[in-house]
């Protein structure tokens, strides 16, 4: 193989190679795609110690490289994370599986977990949650200190000067980036 196609199947296998990690980190494949990821390793070594004259080529050989390891950088976190039980997407199951064994052993008159703060429903509170994590990973700041506490400790301050203000019976919440800083913006919910 000449090297325009190595560098077509380097692309082709690290676009499966990042697909893989990403159904393993969500639980769809069971195993991590080691042996994928030493073939892709193995094809971004081939051409290491070459010259390659074609700038486009070089350009392309690179940005792939790049993209490599800046993934394996993140799979490895992502691995650590999950070694050390601190991987988000797995302690929302966890925290999942805990409200649904709560609330099949309480009595039935018993409010169910699923209610937050100000009888909010625990589906709003966690998509703003999740809006605001989300919010703070691509400001590039800490998420480790957000918890689902604080956002509705947050959104019970507002909620009484915004019902106040508009003389209204709903309040809704969304996150927004202002200053390169995530915010919870209130405004009245109009029927």
């Amino acid at each position: 193989m000449g090297l325009p196609e190595d560098i077509a199947s380097l692309e082709h296998d690290l676009r499966e190679l990042i697909i893989k990690y990403e159904q393993y980190f969500c639980g769809v494949e069971k195993r991590e795609p080691l042996l994928l990821l030493e073939e892709v390793e193995r094809c971004a070594r081939r051409y290491q110690n070459v010259a390659i004259t074609n700038t486009m080529m070089k350009f392309k050989y690179q940005s792939l490289v790049a993209t490599l390891c800046v993934h394996r950088q993140k799979w490895t976190r992502t691995n650590r994370l999950i070694e050390e039980g601190k991987y988000t997407r797995d302690r929302f199951k966890m925290s999942l599986h805990e409200a649904e064994a709560a609330q099949a052993g309480s009595p039935a008159d018993a409010p169910p977990p699923a209610q937050a703060a100000g009888n909010r429903p625990d589906h709003s509170l966690e998509r703003i949650f999740q809006q605001y994590r989300a919010a703070r990973e691509a400001c590039n700041l800490p998420v480790e200190n957000v918890t689902r506490e604080m956002i509705a400790a947050a959104i019970e301050r507002q909620k009484p000067a915004i019902l106040e203000k508009y003389h209204c019976k709903e309040v809704e919440f969304a996150v927004v980036i202002e200053g390169g800083k995530p915010r919870l913006k209130a405004r009245p919910k109009r029927s």
